[in-house]
Parts: C-alpha cells; structure tokens; sequence
C-alpha cells in the first residue's frame, strides 16, 4: 500500500476543508461591510481592528447559546437536517479543480481528487439541500417552517431542470463531463474565427440562467423564499438554535463558494487568463480572485434586488428560464454542425 499516496490525499482534503471553513467567517464579515457600503453605514466596527473579528463573536455566541427542541418536533429528523446540509455541500469541494493536473504520471494536481465525472457529482450532491431544508421545515412542527420547506422544494427543484439544461451546452462544446478537461478543452474549442465567435452566444446564455439559477438554489436573495422573514419569520431554521442554526448558515456560504467555483470552471476559464503562467501558485490565485469576484455579485445582488413575489419566481423558472436553456440547446447544436 502506497502510503505516500493517501498521506498527501489526507493533506489536500485538510487544506481544502481548513480553507472553507476559514472562507466563511472571511465571506460573513464581507457581506455584512459590502451591505453596509451599499446603505452608506459603517458595518460592524467593535469587535477588533474595524470589526474584523466580528465573526468570531458571533461564532462564539453560537456555541454558548442553549440548543432547543420544539415539544412536539421530530427528534431524530430534527437533529439529523443540519447534517444533511452540511456534509454534501463540503464534499461537492472535494473535486472542484483549482488549478491544472501538475504530475500527468500520478493524476495529482490543483484538486483532492480528479473524478471523471465531476460535473455529475458536484449537481448530484448538490441536490442533497433540498432534503435538508424540507425535512428541517417538517421536523420541527412549525407553520413557518413547514411552509419554507415546501416552498424550498417546489424552487429547487423547478430551478434545478433549467440549471441542467444550461449546463448541457457546456459539455457538447467541451465533450466531457470531467470538469478538468472541460476548462482545457473550451480553451481549445474546435474552429476558428467565426465559428469561436457564434460558440460564445450558446455559452453566455447559459452562463445567465446557470447564475440565476445558482442563486435560486443557494436560496438567496432575492430568490430567499424558503426563510422569507418578512412573511416566514425565518421560514425552515425557524425552530433551530444554537450549532445546529450555525451549520445551516455554514452550509449555505459553501454552496455559494461550489456555485461560483463551478461557474469559473465552466465559464469563466477556470485557472486560465491572459498573459498568466500555468506554473506555481499563479493558477490557484488565478481561480480564487474568480470565485470572489462571482461571491461579491452574490452580495451585490441582495443590496440591490427586492425579493420576487413567489408566484413570479416560479413562472420565471418554467415558462422563461426552462424554455430559453432548451432552445439553448438546439441552437448549440446547429452551430457546432454547421461549424465542424
């Protein structure tokens, strides 16, 4: 048995998990300033040199708080929710390629492990939340919450179709579902001049129903129906305290982190862009500044979109969204036959 071989696999997942769980905090205190810039207020400015350490009270708070259980909830499911939504939203990181294969001989590279058939995975584990969310709003015998996971499984589900659907373009182009290959192949993707030119049209439409859908699916605003506090209190954690609120807000900023680390893999070049070498860490710093660029639109976009009434946001997903990311497809297809 290699040793060597699972001690360096036990190291990247180390770094991989260590890095998000350290993202989050980073990507709260972010929010809270980019929102706060966006209504002209300081933000948090207290807790540390300019409210840095703002996060960590809060974390610390969490812990201390007393867990509660609703008198007539379901013990076990209760309890069992946060877990659902934590554990696939980190392991769907686990093949997200941060950088190139750096050893063709071993496989290694920029990435815990190099699945064949990432893309699959990562939607896969990725429609887990669903389970989360509406088996939490059924567990803790509340109105509200029951109403948020309804609600939450009637939206992930409608927007997940159309986010397949948009994705499918993606890997008639490329011709792989291996997310590493993907970013090599699109860089190269077959024909010159004209034909490159007209195979963009397909990938930026997909490109805007894939981030429409990302942030349905991450239930933010102002796609935030499921913990709608304006009409749902909290909506499906309405119930939950203490660790188990903190690992259902945990699991959320991951699921944004594997949106847009899936968005810069498939659409924007992932580690590649002009002018920068492939070699040492300049492909990992590459790949990180996209991610936050697409987690600052996230931000972006619950500053400055109201949330959509809920009859809205359903029709958008099936008589728009669906619609256009079908006919995405045919459209892919007559260019690359027309091109070949």
């Amino acid at each position: 048995m290699d040793w060597t071989y699972w001690l360096f696999l036990l190291l990247k997942m180390v770094i991989v998990l260590g890095w998000a769980l350290l993202m989050v905090p980073l990507l709260i205190y972010m929010e809270r300033k980019v929102l706060a810039d966006f209504q002209a207020r300081i933000g948090p400015n207290r807790v540390g040199p300019v409210g840095i350490l703002q996060p960590i009270a809060d974390g610390i708070k969490l812990l201390l708080k007393e867990d509660l259980l609703p008198a007539k909830a379901d013990k076990y499911v209760h309890f069992l929710a946060p877990l659902v939504a934590v554990v696939p939203a980190f392991l769907a990181l686990s093949v997200v390629p941060f950088g190139p294969i750096t050893h063709k001989e071993t496989g290694t590279g920029y990435f815990v492990t190099h699945v064949n058939v990432g893309l699959l995975f990562i939607l896969g584990l990725g429609s887990l939340n669903v389970y989360a969310i509406t088996l939490a709003g059924w567990a803790s015998n509340n109105k509200y919450s029951l109403m948020g996971g309804i609600r939450s499984s009637a939206q992930m589900i409608s927007y997940e179709l159309s986010m397949g659907l948009a994705l499918i373009p993606v890997l008639m182009i490329a011709g792989s579902l291996d997310l590493v290959r993907i970013v090599e192949n699109l860089g190269v993707a077959k024909g010159e001049g004209l034909s490159r030119l007209l195979l963009t049209v397909p990938l930026t439409i997909s490109f805007v129903i894939y981030c429409i859908c990302g942030v349905a699916e991450t239930n933010r605003a102002p796609f935030d129906f499921p913990e709608a506090e304006s009409e749902l209190v909290a909506g499906f954690h309405t119930e939950y305290s203490s660790m188990r609120f903190a690992l259902f807000f945990l699991s959320e900023y991951v699921n944004m982190i594997t949106v847009c680390a899936l968005a810069t893999t498939l659409f924007l070049g992932g580690w590649k862009f002009p002018f920068v070498p492939e070699t040492g860490p300049f492909p990992l710093l590459v790949f990180l500044a996209k991610v936050m660029i697409g987690l600052y639109g996230y931000m972006w976009m619950r500053a400055t979109w109201p949330r959509l009434r809920y009859d809205r946001l359903m029709k958008l997903g099936w008589t728009r969204l669906l619609p256009i990311a079908l006919a995405n497809i045919i459209l892919t297809g007559i260019l690359m036959i027309a091109f070949q």
